[in-house]
């Protein structure tokens, strides 16, 4: 995140003692990000946080291409990807490129066993359905729908659900998530024309502090690998820590529309970015208002990116036949835009109820065998008069 946290009990200064009531040191650990240039998080544990007793079993989750150069739209049906128990079984990838997947889950159990750790990618968590906490070494923060959840690369975390019925849109990304830089002046802060501000961000507020030894599953997920690592201390140890490299919840209610007089382009429901693809919130908005307005999007080419966009709930006014949890992608190349009598349907209208989460790529994407079990091969026909 590009603002300053602080939770728990820190020293005055960095890289200096800071003692237990017994008279022995607390555990000093540098969290950071591209090398020492990034965000960073300096972080006080109970224990050394280098205790690795053993490394078990180590086995690829690699995704499996089924369709690499493509040049088709496709309609995913999302809610078909099948609930499991276990929450990182039931993440399945549908969309793939060197930068970043894109992952269906719905998992019906928390994470009881073990922990996670993602030294890949950041993941951003969209919560389609369900609440519960997120845990990690970090602090904790409560979900619920609507809910983004963005977990830096290397945080070690759970997920505690409230019920069995969950639904997740998860994107991991190698490259750092950022709140976009057009919205922030240059130290930082986000500006007045921002569609949210930092009073939206829930940073977490509540930090478990487990000083405890013993075995601790921890599944680490490295090249596509998970390897199964067994620590000798509680991974939750965390007595403080401040800095700018931390989990944290927007939720997607707490974004502001921006509106015209006529319609406005994809850029201005941004909510995070990348320099290989954004991520933007279509929400409940007005219309434009022009006099002889056309509210529906006017068809436009993505010459450079690939626009996927994930639908969560309303009436999506531009597709015909789309139901919540349908991912459209729309490749580079070839021209899209709103479906055959969507333009005329959406003359006089003045205001719409969708909400949406879109994610435009700057590679293309190849789409996995997991994808193809969901997917509407036909969909590419469906502007046809």
């Amino acid at each position: 995140m590009p603002f300053y946290h602080k939770l728990g009990r820190i020293p005055n200064k960095r890289h200096t003692q800071f003692k237990k009531p017994d008279g022995s040191l607390y555990y000093e650990q540098l969290f950071g990000t591209i090398g020492f240039d990034g965000m960073s998080t300096n972080s006080y544990h109970e224990q050394r946080p280098t205790q690795v007793k053993s490394i078990e079993r180590q086995y690829s989750i690699a995704p499996k291409v089924a369709v690499k150069n493509n040049i088709k739209s496709y309609r995913l049906k999302g809610f078909l990807v099948k609930p499991k128990k276990d929450y990182l079984e039931s993440r399945k990838t549908v969309l793939i490129n060197s930068d970043c997947a894109i992952i269906l889950a719905a998992p019906q159990e928390s994470m009881q066993d073990y922990f996670y750790k993602n030294t890949d990618a950041d993941e951003l968590i969209f919560v389609h359905k369900g609440s519960g906490k997120l845990r990690t070494m970090l602090g904790n923060l409560n979900f619920k729908y609507g809910d983004y959840l963005l977990i830096p690369r290397g945080v070690i975390y759970k997920i505690d659900f409230d019920s069995k019925e969950n639904r997740l849109f998860i994107v991991e990304s190698r490259r750092p998530i950022y709140t976009p830089k057009r919205y922030r002046n240059w130290f930082g802060q986000l500006l007045e024309h921002a569609p949210f501000c930092e009073r939206d961000i829930r940073r977490p507020q509540e930090l478990e502090t487990n000083n405890e030894s013993g075995e601790f599953l921890i599944k680490v997920k490295k090249q596509d690998d998970i390897i199964e690592m067994i620590y000798a201390s509680h991974p939750f140890d965390v007595v403080g820590y401040d800095g700018y490299n931390y989990p944290y919840a927007f939720s997607i209610h707490d974004f502001e529309p921006i509106t015209g007089r006529i319609h406005q382009p994809p850029p201005v429901h941004q909510t995070f970015e990348t320099d290989a693809f954004v991520v933007c919130s279509f929400v409940p908005r007005l219309y434009d208002y022009h006099p002889k307005a056309i509210p529906a999007p006017y068809n436009h080419s993505n010459i450079d990116s690939d626009e996927v966009l994930y639908y969560v709930d309303g009436d999506f006014m531009s597709r015909n036949d789309i139901e919540a949890g349908h991912i459209s992608l729309h490749p580079a190349g070839i021209p899209h835009g709103p479906h055959p009598g969507a333009t005329e349907r959406s003359i006089g209208k003045t205001e719409t109820e969708e909400l949406a989460v879109m994610v435009d790529t700057f590679k293309p994407l190849m789409l996995t065998e997991d994808a193809m079990k969901i997917a509407d091969e036909e969909y590419y026909k469906s502007w046809l008069e």
